[in-house]
Order: structure tokens, then C-alpha cells, then sequence
């Protein structure tokens, strides 16, 4: 009796201990699913999709410029060194190799020391673990065991669905190094310069060192917690029997003096803005996200021409600083005006004036001169370089001028007012009277009064031809032209079917470019010349490519034949003129750029705008130089062939010689023909004439004989 007695309170017992336990078994399960209902699924764990960084390219293959959020870049296995990754399992997780997500092994020694000390002094984490922390935001980054549960939970379920080579990858390509920089290939580039697959034992070292706390560690900010933390990670790897002695010896006596101090610059900042901000109006169209996707940008930038555009530039602007340097100085009435004396020192801002220290940002846009400069492919529209202002990196700012600022063409725009004459018939000798006129032009107020405006030099004459009106950019033919023979109105709409979309006014001085235009948009009508009348719409990106190399758009040259050929040539012949015998000439004789080549001087009223606009067969590239406020003068004489035309003509010179492009002339148009003329009446010789050759459209060379030469 007693025994049965003792049998059924063990009995009991048990089945109590039993209800307890499955209680308990319950609860946890329960709690774990509670816990779980948040944490990724097995479908999203299969899927792992980080954000990527975006990198725009050069033609030539160069990287320009990368768009994130948070800088991380994908890297397979293979391209990362092997003591990269040895470095990484020596530091944060010796056993990696043989857990199966969790370490008991390392939970029992961290209860132990946290026990010990009554504190919280070691952790448990695996590289899965820690994976798993890195990759889902819904298990947290506060330091609980409830966070730790679930880490736990998910690094299980991540080690099922990888094998160790690809967690090991996701690891090194989702983790922190600080500074914005998210996994191996980033880092590398962000702190040395290079790919992840050149990195150096020490170099590897230095950058797991950082993963316990990359703020703490930063080379950058912190050189010798930085060196010890590496060397800390060396021994390790020594101990782990993954490094010699010699090997360790020599990686810690290396130094951090290849640490790059500043994040790597893009090149090209305005051309890579250009192109972020036409992608920002494609991203809903093609569903696409610039700053999370990893996609490949292709441009038409060719990095080569990028490297002297922005050499050219610099040069140039500051040798027309010194110009309205010395102006000023001299003027002090309008310098202490423009500087404003009354807060800012004369001294401190002549400092800043000549480059000894930046200027005040409230002062730039009256006392800086800028610049901008754009080179096309005339054949494509192919945008080949950029410079949207000084190139001077504490200079730089959001504002283009090559593709924003509006600002008078001056005598740039003349050559549509010649295109309107050739087209309408006349020829390149049809003559008018170089003398004085009167215009009806609005002041500022909106009034209309009259101005006679003058040629360059200040002459006048008698009869001139158009190509001698052109190429001595005389202002008295021009007006002449739109005068005499084709309305402003006509001319106005020459410029907008060669892709002028600003607002021309239609008056008589359209003819002395009083419109504003911007840059990018005169010298693509210019390559409408060089490409035998047909006119390319500006082209950026070549191609959209995703992470994995698919083709998500590709973007064809939008091109119209707005002119005959035969005009296109013929504009160019007498653009060819200005180059070799008129304003532009110092571009052979002073600059020796000696490719057959055309183009147009610029200057707009007080010398606030100098330009040069031209081309060849392979490229047109056009300059601006001026202040942004339109009121301060670049200085007395900076017309475009002294502030504008060098530039162009160096930036000519050595493009053509760095792209290795041959002598190629301007091919003659069928509907061209060579024409024997008297030198001085323009008609058809006689034999005792002086005569020259000129090029007409057929059915438009002279029928009457010389009349002065005749009656003698």
C-alpha cells in the first residue's frame, strides 16, 4: 500500500513536472514566434537585395562619379583577398567554419565573464549574427536579449540558406567601416584608393580592425587607436596560423600614410550633376532608383577631354582674374561698391582676390570671373566634355553655367542672322554699306530709345561682302543684313530650328545678340554647321545598365536636318575665314592649332560676356568667360578673342592631339561650286581684272561682268 502510495505521488510528480515543462516549452515557443512574426521570411532570405551604389562612367571606361545613400558597393568572393578574409575570421569569429549560426561554445565563455564581473563585458556574436543584424532592420541595434533572440533565430535560418562562402561574401559586402561606406570594396576605396582585390595584409587589417566601431577606430580621426586596433588584428591572424612571423612583422611596421584624408572627388561635378538630374526625371519612367539600385550609368564624357577642358579652364579664368583684379584695384569707387567695404576689409578681400585665401561665398557672384566651357561630338550630339564653372574645388557650386546661366551670345549669335541670308539665296558676296545706323531698342525701364551702334574697331566703309562682314564680325553688316534683307523674325526662327529654346527677340538688334541664350545650346547649333546641316540634340548617357549587366535603356542620338547642305558648308567656309584671316586668327598663328576648322568670336556690350564658338569635323566646343552679375565688366579690350578665343584654341589643339585625330577638311557639297570673281567689283572677271576665287550654291554666282574694269 505504501508503496503504491509512493508510486502515484511520483507519479504525480512527474506529470506535474511534465505540465510544467510543456507549459514552458509552449510559452518559449510561443514567445519565439511572437518574436519571429517580424523577422524575414524564407523567401526574403533567399532574395537578399542590398542597396548598391550607383556609378556613373566615362566613354573610356573611367569612373566619374558614384549615387547612394549609404556608399556600398558588391564584390564577389573571389576578388577579395584571401587575407581579407582570414583577417575577418581571426578578429570577429574563429569559429565561423564550424557553428552552425550560434556558438555555444562562445555563449557559455560570455555568461561566464558577464556573470563574473557583473557586468556586460563579452560578447557572443557570429559573423551570421551579425550578418543577420546588418541585412534586417527589424531585429534592432539595441543591446537586449530580446534583440539577441532574434539575431540568433535569423543567423539559424541564414546559415540553412547559404553555404559559409556566401555568407562570408554578404558579410564583407554589408558591413560598416565607417565614414559612409558600406562593405569591402567602398572601404577600400574610400581609405586607399583601389579595388578590394589590391589590398595589402596590413591594409586588410586596418579595415576588420575598424568593425567593432568604426567611429572609434578611424584611421582618419583616430591614427593610433586605428594602428593598434590593426596590430591587434595581426596578431590574431598569427595566432590563427594564418600569417609567418615575417609576414606579421613587416604588415605592422608598416605605416597609415597611404590613408586617404578626404573621400576620393568625382570628376566632372557638373557633368555628373547634369546627368544625376536627368536621371531623376527618368527613375518613375523606367522604375528605377538612382541612389539605391547599383545601376551602371554609360555616358559620353570622355574622361581624357574632361582632364584638359579642366586644365584649359583654370588657366584661362585665372589670367582674366588677374584682369579684373588690376581693374578694380585701380577703381576704388566700383571695387569698394561691389565689395562692400563697409563689412568686408579692402585688404582681406584683395587676399582672397588673388588666391590666398577662398573668397566669401556673398562675394563671388560680383568679384570671381567664370567660365564655362562645352565640347560635342558634331556628328551625335555626344556630350565629350563639361565645365560648368571654375574648376577650383572650393569654388565649385550647383549653379552650371554651361547648361543654366543665360547670358548674351554677342556676336556668337551672328553667324544665324548670316545663315538666314544664305539660306533666303544670297550669296557670300553680296555687299552692304558699312555705315552708320539707327536702332529702336527698349532701356531698362521699357522705353524705347534709339542707339547707333558701332563696329569693334570703330571704322566704317563702303561696300562689304558678307564674308568680309563676318569674318571682321562687323556689327554695321549685321544690322544691315536683318535691315535690308531678312526680318529679325526670319532670323529668329534659323535659331530655333538649330535648337536655340530661349526667348529671341525679334527686333533689328537681334543682330548684335542682345537675346540670351545658354551655352550648350549655341554650340550645339554650331555642330549643326559641322555636320552638314542636320542638327544633334545634346546627348549625356549612352546606356542604363542594372547590377547584373541588363540593358535597361540605351538612348540614341535625336537628330533633324534643319539646314541644306549646301548652307551648312557654305557658313562654314566663312567661318573658316574668321579663323584664318579675321578675329579668330590668333587660334593659328599664336596657339598653333592648325586642324581646317571654323568658328565665331563673342563680346557683349561693357565687355560682361567674351566667347568662342567652333569646330571641326570631329568636335565643336564653345567658352564663356564672365562674371556671374551681368553689371560687373571682365575689363576694357576682354573681347572673345583676348578672354575667350586661348582657351578654346589650346583646348582644340590638345583634344585633336590626344584622341590621335588626322587633318580632315569640310567636304565640298554637290550643290557647291567654285567660282572665278574680280577681287574688287565681286562680279565676273574681265581679262585685265584681279581676280580671286569664291564659293557659291549653284545658280547663285554672278552673271554680270565687272563694270569697273570693263570700262577700262
Amino acid at each position: 500500500m505504501k508503496d503504491e502510495k509512493k508510486i502515484g505521488y511520483w507519479i504525480n510528480i512527474f506529470l506535474r513536472s511534465l505540465g510544467i515543462v510543456l507549459c514552458l516549452t509552449l510559452f518559449v515557443l510561443s514567445y519565439l514566434f511572437y518574436l519571429s512574426w517580424d523577422l524575414p521570411s524564407l523567401e526574403q532570405l533567399e532574395n537578399y537585395d542590398p542597396d548598391l551604389v550607383t556609378s556613373i562612367y566615362s566613354k573610356d571606361g573611367k569612373i566619374l562619379d558614384e549615387l547612394f545613400l549609404e556608399k556600398r558597393v558588391f564584390v564577389e568572393l573571389n576578388q577579395i583577398p584571401i587575407h581579407m578574409r582570414n583577417a575577418v575570421i581571426a578578429s570577429e569569429d574563429r569559429r565561423f567554419w564550424e557553428h552552425w549560426g550560434l556558438s555555444l561554445r562562445s555563449v557559455a565563455r560570455a555568461i561566464f565573464v558577464n556573470v563574473l564581473s557583473l557586468s556586460y563585458r563579452q560578447g557572443f556574436s557570429t559573423l551570421t549574427q551579425q550578418l543577420a543584424r546588418n541585412l534586417y532592420k527589424s531585429i534592432g541595434f539595441e543591446d537586449s536579449i530580446i534583440r539577441k533572440i532574434k539575431e540568433v533565430i535569423t543567423a539559424i535560418q541564414i546559415e540553412r540558406t547559404y553555404t559559409k562562402d556566401e555568407i562570408l561574401e554578404m558579410y564583407l559586402n554589408t558591413v560598416h567601416f565607417g565614414h559612409g561606406t558600406f562593405g569591402v570594396q567602398a572601404a577600400a576605396k574610400q581609405f586607399y584608393g583601389k579595388r578590394a582585390n589590391e589590398l595589402t595584409l596590413d591594409e586588410a587589417a586596418l579595415l576588420v580592425g575598424l568593425l567593432p566601431s568604426p567611429a572609434i577606430y578611424s584611421p582618419i580621426r583616430h591614427p593610433d587607436r586605428a594602428n593598434r586596433r590593426r596590430n591587434t588584428v595581426l596578431r590574431l591572424m598569427r595566432e590563427e596560423g594564418y600569417v609567418t612571423l615575417s609576414k606579421y612583422a613587416e604588415a605592422r611596421a608598416q605605416s597609415l600614410d597611404k590613408i586617404n584624408d578626404e573621400p576620393p572627388k568625382g570628376v566632372a561635378p557638373y557633368f555628373t550633376e547634369f546627368v544625376r538630374r536627368f536621371l531623376e526625371r527618368e527613375d518613375d519612367r523606367l522604375g528605377i532608383n538612382i541612389y539605391r539600385d547599383g545601376l551602371k550609368i554609360y555616358t559620353t564624357l570622355d574622361s581624357r577631354l574632361q582632364s584638359i577642358a579642366e586644365k584649359t579652364i583654370l588657366k584661362t579664368v585665372q589670367q582674366n582674374q588677374k584682369v579684373l583684379n588690376n581693374r578694380l584695384f585701380e577703381n576704388e569707387e566700383e571695387f569698394s561698391r561691389l565689395a562692400y567695404f563697409g563689412i568686408h576689409p579692402e585688404d582681406t578681400v584683395k587676399m582672397m582676390m588673388e588666391d590666398s585665401i577662398p573668397l566669401y561665398k556673398a562675394l563671388r557672384h560680383k568679384l570671381l570671373v567664370q567660365a564655362a566651357l562645352i565640347a560635342l561630338d558634331p556628328q551625335n550630339g555626344h556630350i565629350l566634355a563639361m565645365v560648368g564653372g571654375r574648376p577650383e574645388p572650393h569654388y565649385h557650386d550647383q549653379f552650371n553655367r554651361a547648361v543654366q546661366a543665360r547670358r548674351q551670345p554677342g556676336s556668337v549669335f551672328k553667324p544665324f542672322v548670316y545663315t538666314t541670308a544664305i539660306d533666303n539665296g544670297y550669296p557670300v558676296t553680296k555687299q552692304l554699306l558699312n555705315q552708320p545706323v539707327v536702332l529702336n531698342v527698349r532701356n531698362v525701364t521699357g522705353e524705347w530709345e534709339k542707339w547707333m551702334p558701332k563696329n569693334y574697331d570703330g571704322s566704317t566703309g563702303g561696300l562689304t561682302t558678307l564674308r568680309e562682314g563676318l569674318q571682321r564680325s562687323l556689327n554695321l553688316i549685321s544690322v544691315r543684313l536683318v535691315q535690308e534683307l531678312v526680318p529679325a523674325v526670319e532670323v529668329k526662327k534659323t535659331a530655333q530650328r538649330m535648337g536655340i529654346t530661349t526667348n529671341i527677340r525679334a527686333v533689328d538688334a537681334i543682330s548684335l545678340g542682345t537675346s540670351e541664350v545658354y551655352p550648350i545650346e549655341i554650340v550645339s547649333a554650331y555642330g549643326t554647321f559641322a555636320n552638314k546641316g542636320v542638327y544633334s540634340r545634346p546627348l549625356g548617357i549612352l546606356r542604363i545598365e542594372d547590377r547584373f549587366g541588363n540593358i535597361i535603356e540605351e538612348y540614341e542620338p535625336d537628330q533633324e536636318e534643319v539646314l541644306s547642305e549646301e548652307t551648312a558648308y557654305l557658313m562654314t567656309n566663312l567661318m573658316q575665314t574668321v579663323l584664318d584671316q579675321g578675329t579668330g586668327g590668333s587660334a593659328r598663328w599664336k596657339y598653333h592649332f592648325y586642324h581646317p576648322a571654323a568658328g565665331k568670336t563673342g563680346t557683349t556690350q561693357g565687355y560682361s560676356d567674351a566667347w568662342f564658338v567652333g569646330f571641326t569635323k570631329n568636335i565643336v566646343a564653345g567658352v564663356w568667360f564672365g562674371v556671374d552679375d551681368y553689371s560687373v565688366s571682365l575689363g576694357e579690350k576682354q573681347s572673345g578673342t583676348t578672354a575667350a578665343l586661348p582657351a578654346w584654341a589650346i583646348f582644340m589643339r590638345e583634344a585633336h592631339k590626344k584622341l590621335g585625330i588626322s587633318w580632315n577638311d569640310f567636304k565640298i557639297p554637290e550643290g557647291i561650286i567654285k567660282f572665278e570673281i574680280c577681287s574688287m567689283s565681286k562680279n565676273r572677271p574681265v581679262a585685265v581684272c584681279p581676280v580671286e576665287i569664291e564659293v557659291f550654291k549653284k545658280g547663285t554666282e554672278p552673271t554680270r561682268y565687272c563694270n569697273i574694269h570693263r570700262r577700262s
